[in-house]
């Protein structure tokens, strides 16, 4: 957090330097944090600066960006505000309020004067903005987690308690605007370091998780491997019944058998409720179910083991490693991260406020005939038809373009189209979605594997005559998926609705 001297000529220079200047473009690039451009214009300079106003707890600042950050996706409320009241908003004046570590940056907007107040109180910073009337308009955190003393439409109280130290001046040796550049790549270094060390704690974490289901997994095949033994009893047990089938009386518990190789007695457990045929299929039955099992099993070992692997050499790496960035950018991390990212919990008015709109193209058809609509890892939309007649209208009117289409090879299912922007090379995650509900939505939802066959739309073709549903293709690709029960849990939750 800047000190009281740091601040007090911080704002020397922004007064010096952008005062007279309008502000072009407001963002806020992430949660307690406001960007702005402005421009100046002199007799003999022109200037364009991007000013960074940062309220979160630790790195509470303001400084100068060499330009401005990348917009989020959604337009965040405070953001939003500043952009329909102060737009083309001329800076007025940058002075130190009530001898403390606040910086007010008076602004003249056509609807009158505001003021974006910066207060520097470690945890409890925050951004204000206030009206002309010194009243609280928007607070950019949470005024229960920072000041609960005060409220929205209600006059802004200066903080009680005695006046601030002056501090030290870390950055005594740069003058000008130069300052504020400087102080914005210190306070980054420090959010860079942070994340690091945050990316790290969650890479760890993760692994750590992973791995122990993995070794768990591989130890639970291995153990499934190991009842080799009991299906050689069990099938030795069925042949020695079937020959003495005759011997069995009713009600009868066991048996005691002469087994063929090696001319031992062997004793075999019976079901007393069983008829002696009951019995006999009853232990083959049990032969058969084990033998499934082993087989299982058997085609599963490879690939737990190779995925241990995986895990336990990214572990090591990971832990000699001085930075992650490498690690974490890999495919194979990068999907194991995404499993355990948090789910955000929207409330309902963000729900409403992300809900896109109904498309054009079927907004006059009954709803039956709407296809089933979900949302991409990336953000694309995939279709899914309800019926035959809606497999019809999906494939053949409201695909377009460089849509992907999707559906089972030899498995009668709904016709699945990846809705891709115009993008002739959509990202591989979205794609094995769309496989991922290709085969959710057919014959085959059961399946652990199965092969999809993706084609682009304009190589879909329907005949004429031909019955609903039914379409034919040319070209594509098959893609050989292994379901992912992580992944259909993530697009179940992506559902829009209509």
């Amino acid at each position: 957090m800047l000190s009281w001297i740091e601040l007090e000529r911080i704002a020397r220079v922004l007064s010096d330097g952008l005062v007279g200047g309008r502000v072009e473009r407001w963002l806020e690039p992430e949660s307690g944090r406001i960007a702005f451009s402005i421009y100046r214009r002199d007799e003999d300079e022109k200037r364009k600066c991007f000013v960074d106003l940062d309220a979160r707890p630790d790195v509470a600042h303001v400084g100068l960006l060499g330009r401005l950050p990348k917009a989020p996706d959604r337009l965040p409320a405070f953001s939003a505000y500043l952009r329909a009241h102060l737009a083309r908003a001329k800076l007025a004046s940058v002075s130190l309020r009530g001898d403390d570590r606040q910086l007010a940056l008076r602004f003249e907007a056509e609807e009158g004067d505001f003021v974006l107040l910066l207060s520097l109180f470690g945890r409890r910073s925050n951004l204000y903005l206030l009206d002309g009337d010194d009243k609280v308009i928007l607070a950019l955190r949470p005024l229960a987690e920072t000041r609960p003393e005060l409220a929205l439409n209600a006059p802004y109280v200066d903080p009680s308690g005695a006046a601030p130290t002056r501090g030290e001046d870390r950055f005594a040796d740069v003058d000008g605007l130069p300052l504020l550049e400087v102080v914005a790549a210190h306070y980054a270094s420090i959010v860079d370091e942070g994340m690091a060390a945050s990316d790290r704690r969650r890479l760890m974490a993760m692994l750590k998780k992973e791995t122990k289901s993995a070794r768990r997994r591989v130890e639970r095949i291995e153990a499934e491997l190991a009842e080799a033994e009991e299906a050689n009893t069990l099938q030795r047990h069925g042949e020695l019944l079937k020959a003495n089938l005759g011997r069995i009386s009713p009600g009868q518990d066991s048996i005691v058998v002469e087994d063929f190789e090696t001319g031992e007695p062997v004793s075999i457990r019976l079901d007393p409720k069983r008829s002696p045929k009951e019995n006999l299929d009853a232990t083959f039955k049990r032969y058969q179910k084990l033998i499934r099992r082993l087989a299982k099993a058997g085609g599963q070992i490879d690939q737990a083991r190779k995925h241990l692997g995986q895990l336990e050499a990214v572990g090591d790496e990971a832990r000699e490693a001085e930075e992650v960035d490498e690690i974490l950018a890999r495919d194979f991390v990068r999907r194991l991260m995404s499993r355990e990212a948090p789910k955000a919990a929207a409330n309902a008015s963000e729900a409403i406020a992300e809900k896109p709109p109904l498309p054009a193209a079927y907004r006059n058809l009954p709803r039956k005939l709407h296809p089933r609509r979900y949302r991409s890892e990336d953000g694309l939309e995939i279709w899914v038809g309800r019926s035959d007649e809606g497999n019809d209208l999906l494939t053949t009117r409201f695909a377009r373009g460089n849509d992907l289409f999707f559906h089972l090879d030899g498995a009668p299912g709904s016709h699945v189209i990846l809705r891709t922007e115009g993008r002739g090379d959509p990202p591989p995650e979205s794609v094995l979605d769309a496989c991922e509900l290709a085969v959710q939505f057919s014959k085959q939802k059961n399946a652990g594997h199965a092969d999809v066959h993706v084609v682009p739309i304009k190589n879909v073709k329907k005949p004429k005559g031909a019955k609903r549903g039914l379409v034919y293709v040319t070209g594509g690709k098959s893609i050989r998926l292994r379901r992912e029960s992580a992944r259909l849990e993530r697009l179940q939750r992506s559902r829009i609705e209509d």
